[in-house]
């Protein structure tokens, strides 16, 4: 009997045929031409390991056992359960004689034993054709690639394959607008994964040539589904696909195996999207991605979940809007085809929350090219994502105000400014905002690298003199990743600032300084005047100029956000267009059924100098 050494087996050989891979899991699917599976998941981190495998009954076992367990009693306790799973099949075969023990059938005592219902199947552990020692630990002992004997059927060890461990359709489907999965892996990723979408087949559709819609998916041969043709992790449903469900299959791969397959179908119909959407016009420019002498570049604030669905939102902030036009699920399609449609090389948000960061955003820019980094600030947070065909991520340099004004020796002037007015002082380090900084180089000359930042400054409309202090330590944080750590490097810095153009905090960046006697300075009254004046050495523009709002609700409009860009190094080719006023108001404000945010994107594209 061999005894398997504690080294893990060679990795399999990569699997690079698709067709390949088809015919193996549907032989595995119907049963014929290929042994069972049995997964087992096994992470040092974790005490326990699972077994999961079909008995010859249909019934399925999922099993949790210590790693440090001897394999005999793994295998005993598989024997057991596949007894029970036996005992209505040895029941109806009572006349029949016990098959002898070589025959890799039911083991039983001889003359005098016990009926055959109970009698134990050999349950074996193979590797290498070799029988595993039973006192071999569960750790060591399940190995990819051996081989599960119970009874007359053989299964196929597969030690932590690709799976998914969530996998989750969105709750609206509209027509037009991408249906990206929301989805977990292990042991894999998704761009080597493979997925194919189905649609219902309408009432006495012709079934596909071939008898059934693909044989990526034999489960789904069923008439009452049919191949879209698509292939990708996205799809958009057409007009055509109204009313009628979806279904995605789906393969977990890691660029070397696959793992078990799953199928998910959509509970909701596809439904007719909201006809025209404030961004329809604006694609009109974006069509293409740019080339690679230019940088597209979007800054928008998304408006976070977490305020959005509130009952204070519902009845004050958006009564106007209606209640299913500010759910997440709904406002996500508009956000996914929006942001994709821009084509854009670098996308600045704020107000994302971390779950639609990683279950929305993440997948839907991924698979239109961008990769994207995050920074939580409380509730929500900043989201940076940049083409990667265009630029790689070099660093990242985040942090929050309030930490960064007390602990960096970068802002120790400021700070002895501010220790002379304790209650401004008090109040500006009661605030959460960060800032986001990424460093990034171009994939084309690498000499060329650029530093992105963003932010969300404080919102209160009496917070001018906060947010003055903020944005001295951001420009001078900016300028210690720009100068000090990678000298001379161009400077986008995008985000709410909460500053209308008439604001002092405007005034500060555009104009390079600040008086000790400006009136913001004073924003929340005497008690919390904190005068002092402040420069930077910046020569910065806004690249979407000054327009008469970027944020459109009930009781007010103005410009707050802004595309801040280094005029030494970079210039603007074109803006593209905001919606016109009708478009915005069409539905009285921000958001509404054909716009997911109160905040208005902007979308320009910039050229090195």
């Amino acid at each position: 009997m061999w005894r398997l050494p504690s080294a893990r087996a060679a990795l399999r050989g990569v699997r690079t045929a698709v067709e390949r891979h088809s015919r193996a899991e549907a032989a595995t699917e119907t049963g014929t031409g290929s042994m069972e599976r049995a997964v087992v998941r096994c992470v040092p981190s974790e005490p326990k390991l699972s077994l999961s495998f079909a008995l010859a009954d249909g019934s399925h076992k999922n099993m949790q056992r210590d790693q440090s367990e001897p394999l005999g009693r793994v295998l005993s306790r598989i024997a057991t359960n596949a007894l029970k799973g036996h005992a209505k099949a040895a029941a109806a075969k009572k006349s029949r004689k016990n098959r002898p023990n070589a025959s890799g059938g039911v083991a039983c005592a001889g003359p005098g034993s016990e009926p055959a219902a109970a009698c134990e199947p050999v349950v074996k552990l193979y590797y290498r054709e070799e029988a595993v020692a039973e006192d071999v630990l569960n750790v060591d002992a399940w190995q990819d690639g051996a081989v599960l004997q119970i009874g007359d059927v053989k299964y196929k060890v597969e030690r932590n394959p690709p799976a998914f461990t969530e996998l989750q359709l969105p709750r609206y489907i509209m027509a037009g607008f991408p249906v990206c999965p929301k989805l977990s892996l292990e042991f894999g990723d998704p761009a080597s994964s493979l997925f194919r979408w189905y649609k219902e087949a309408k009432p006495g559709a012709a079934e596909p040539e071939g008898g059934g819609p693909s044989s990526l998916s034999p489960s789904s041969s069923s008439p009452g589904w049919t191949e879209t043709g698509v292939d990708e992790r996205v799809y958009t449903p057409s007009n055509a696909d109204i009313g009628l469900r979806l279904k995605l299959h789906c393969t977990p791969g890691n660029g070397q195996r696959f793992g078990p397959s799953r199928e998910l179908e959509s509970v909701c119909l596809v439904e007719a999207g909201p006809g025209t959407c404030t961004f329809d016009h604006r694609h009109l420019y974006t069509k293409k991605v740019t080339d690679d002498a230019l940088i597209r570049t979007v800054s928008y604030n998304i408006l976070a979940d977490t305020y959005a669905q509130t009952e204070f939102s519902r009845t004050v902030l958006y009564p106007y809007c209606a209640p299913y036009a500010l759910e997440l699920d709904y406002r996500q399609n508009l956000i996914q085809k929006e942001l994709t449609g821009y084509n854009a090389d670098l996308i600045c948000l704020q107000e994302v929350d971390r779950n639609v960061f990683t279950d929305s955003l993440v997948p839907a820019l991924e698979a239109f090219g961008l990769e994207g980094v995050f920074r939580i600030k409380q509730h929500e947070g900043l989201a940076t994502f940049y083409r990667k065909s265009k630029f790689s991520l070099l660093s990242q340099h985040d942090i929050s105000f309030h930490e960064a004004l007390e602990s960096d020796p970068l802002h120790k002037e400021l700070l002895e400014k501010l220790v002379l007015y304790p209650s401004a002082q008090e109040r500006v380090l009661q605030r959460s905002s960060v800032l986001q900084v990424s460093v990034l180089q171009s994939r084309q000359d690498s000499s060329k690298k650029i530093c992105v930042a963003n932010t969300h400054l404080y919102w209160h409309p009496k917070g001018g003199y906060i947010r003055l202090i903020q944005m001295a330590v951001a420009l001078a944080h900016i300028r210690h990743v720009s100068c000090d750590l990678y000298p001379g490097i161009p400077v986008i810095f995008c985000g709410d600032f909460n500053s209308t153009p008439s604001t002092g905090m405007y005034h500060f960046v555009i104009n390079g300084s600040i008086p000790e006697d400006h009136e913001d300075w004073a924003s929340n009254g005497e008690e919390e005047r904190c005068n002092m004046s402040l420069a930077h050495f910046f020569k910065l523009k806004s690249a979407c100029g000054e327009p008469a709002y970027t944020n459109y609700v009930g009781g007010f409009h103005g410009c707050l956000d802004y595309i801040f860009i280094d005029l030494n190094a970079l210039e603007v080719e074109q803006v593209i267009p905001l919606p016109s006023h009708e478009e915005v108001t069409t539905h009285q404000a921000l958001p509404s059924v054909s716009h997911p945010s109160d905040h208005i994107a902007l979308v320009c594209d910039l050229k090195w100098k």
